[in-house]
């Protein structure tokens, strides 16, 4: 590595492991309410089976969780929060399950087990801010070009690759890289804003060549942008300088003569002992200072950003007055400048090359070969901002795999995609990478969350806004209508989905008669009187949907946690790991999937 400040310290294997025991302890009762389907809720008389509670009593107890700040939380909450902290974990919790029927008897502990075992108050993410400063060290931040990615991106992905950029941009440092691929690319934001921002070298991977076709077009657009945006900043930051040397330009041509024949037939040993001062003898040191200032600032500006092509850089020969230099010395200069920047705008040009963002497409798993894919792969960091279903474990595998990538930055999401290893044991597979579960302790379980568990697990926020989200009402429509569709024409499973006709049906005569079309059935045999009967008859339980629901959504961080810690035990059992963590690196107001794993090798 560059530097050897010293990272911060996490939690150990064998920490996390009690975490995670004490994690599925809880989850091996709570499971079945993230795995039960709301469609099939009342044809499967979900809250009879699970719930011994009123649904109103879990509505308001949920409602009121959610309301509390853990600064508000009741006396007894808190101590058994800080008494689960010290290690005694979900056993000191009141009972939350009934033993023999296996049905949630107490909302107020489930509640309380729900939180305690959120990500965040399990206590193992290391905080983001500490972590840059750790990065650092004592070198100042690398701030790059002072622009808004929200003038060319929604505010959330704004959010996103600003704070992602950073952190990747210090690992880069920190690890003396200069490489760096982006999996799952998409877009292209993320990297366009690592190469035209920072300097680096982006390839970016995504499976689908439409994507990437669009990432290129999108690239070339943001790079114009930013050239524009650019020479504005930097006309803008040295206005001063400029408008000052023009003030002066009319006094100069009457009181200022200097002989400058004797000054540039000076040996360069002489020149080098002439001060500013002597050429701009009318100019206070102050004015000196601050074009001195300007120009030192451009020139390491321009240094700093040269892969963006930006060489209006100004010498002090353009802030001197203008008989300060004769004009056959001038125009000399100039054609020697003239030439100087033709062949600096050649080798800039080469340099730049290696300085961009690359789109490519592949379809990548956890065997795939680099080097077949890039033909210059050399010491680099392998990131992804949110990528989908196994593509984020499988971006962990191949950081362990492959020498030359040394570092690793992973947001994933779309847990609902990930391959299970455990959760279809009849069916014959030759699969033997699967998204979940990757550690060993999970594997020697043979744990399986389930797909609806998963998919709930996408709900996850880390602070839940409880009744947000799909409406009840839509919830309801498509329960009762998987009622009429068992009842009426015999099909006791349907696995099509009616997708979002409630947002285009009036009413629910409306979204029965056109989902039924659209699943092939005949609704004509069905009365407009039939159908209002189905809506008569479940419209009394609709708060049990809405109750349930709730359940879910307040469980999603725990689904969410075992997925992420199952990632983080992973590459704590890799020895050649040196360092590895779970930050938060987003808002989660703003972009709700903000856990990046991140790792880093041990030098060679």
């Amino acid at each position: 590595m560059a530097t050897s400040f010293p990272l911060p310290v996490t939690q150990d294997l064998s920490t996390l492991r009690a975490k995670l025991q004490g994690l599925l302890q809880f989850l091996r009762q709570a499971l079945s309410i993230s795995n039960a389907h709301t469609v099939d809720f009342y044809t499967e008389s979900v809250w009879k089976q699970l719930v011994d509670l009123p649904p109103e009593t879990v509505l308001g107890v949920l409602r009121r969780s959610a309301a509390e700040t853990e600064a508000e939380a009741r006396p007894s909450e808190a101590r058994l929060l800080a008494e689960a902290e010290m290690g005694s974990g979900i056993t000191n919790f009141p009972q939350i399950f009934c033993e023999t029927s296996q049905k949630l008897v107490s909302v107020e502990a489930f509640a309380l087990a729900v939180r305690y075992y959120s990500v965040q108050n399990l206590g193992i993410c290391t905080p983001f801010e500490q972590l840059l400063a750790a990065l650092r060290g004592n070198q100042k931040q690398r701030t790059g070009e002072n622009v808004k990615p929200d003038e060319f991106m929604n505010l959330k992905k704004s959010h996103e690759v600003q704070v992602m950029s950073e952190l990747i941009s210090s690992i880069a440092d920190y690890c003396g890289i200069k490489q760096v691929i982006d999996l799952g690319s998409g877009k292209g934001y993320l990297s366009s804003f690592l190469s035209l921002k920072y300097g680096l070298k982006v390839y970016g991977i995504d499976s689908s060549n439409n994507t990437t076709h669009g990432a290129e077009e999108r690239n070339r657009k943001l790079k114009k942008h930013w050239k524009v945006y650019h020479s504005r900043s930097k006309l803008d930051a040295n206005g001063l300088a400029l408008k000052m040397a023009k003030e002066r330009k009319v006094q100069d041509e009457i009181k200022y003569k200097v002989d400058i024949e004797g000054i540039c037939n000076n040996s360069p040993a002489n020149q080098g002992k002439i001060s500013t001062s002597d050429f701009l003898p009318d100019f206070s040191d102050s004015v000196i200072s601050n074009i001195r200032t300007q120009v030192e600032n451009l020139h390491v500006y321009s240094h700093q950003e040269e892969n963006l092509c930006f060489e209006n850089t100004f010498s002090l020969r353009d802030l001197l007055p203008i008989n300060a230099v004769e004009p056959t010395s001038l125009q000399t200069s100039e054609r020697k400048m003239s030439e100087a920047n033709k062949e600096r705008r050649k080798m800039i040009s080469k340099s730049n090359e290696s300085n961009i963002y690359s789109p490519l497409t592949s379809f990548i798993t956890a065997d795939s070969e680099l080097h077949d894919i890039i033909k210059d792969l050399e010491d680099c960091l392998m990131v992804g901002l949110h990528t989908c279903g196994d593509l984020a474990p499988n971006t962990l595998r191949i950081f362990t795999s492959k020498s030359e990538i040394k570092g690793v930055c992973s947001v994933g999401c779309c847990y609902h995609l990930l391959s299970e290893e455990f959760e279809n044991l009849h069916k014959e597979s030759t699969q033997d990478k699967w998204g979940f579960p990757m550690c060993h302790y999970l594997k020697e379980e043979r744990w399986c969350c389930g797909r609806n568990a998963r998919m709930s697990a996408c709900l996850a926020l880390e602070r839940v806004a409880v009744g947000q989200g799909l409406s009840t009402e839509s919830l309801f429509y498509r329960a009762v209508l998987q009622g009429i569709i068992k009842e009426c024409y015999g099909i006791t499973k349907c696995d099509q989905h009616v997708g979002k006709i409630y947002f285009k049906s009036s009413s629910f005569l409306d979204y029965v008669r056109k989902s039924l079309k659209k699943l092939g059935l005949d609704e004509s045999k069905l009365p407009e009187k039939v159908i209002m009967d189905y809506y008569e008859k479940y419209k009394p339980r609709m708060s049990e949907l809405e109750a349930f629901n709730m359940l879910k959504v307040v469980l999603a961080p725990c689904i969410e946690a075992l997925i992420l810690l199952d990632r983080l035990c992973y590459l704590k059992e890799q020895e050649h790991i040196a360092w590895s963590a779970l930050v938060k690196l987003f808002d989660p107001v703003k972009s709700p999937r903000c856990y990046a794993i991140i790792a880093l090798k041990k030098q060679q």
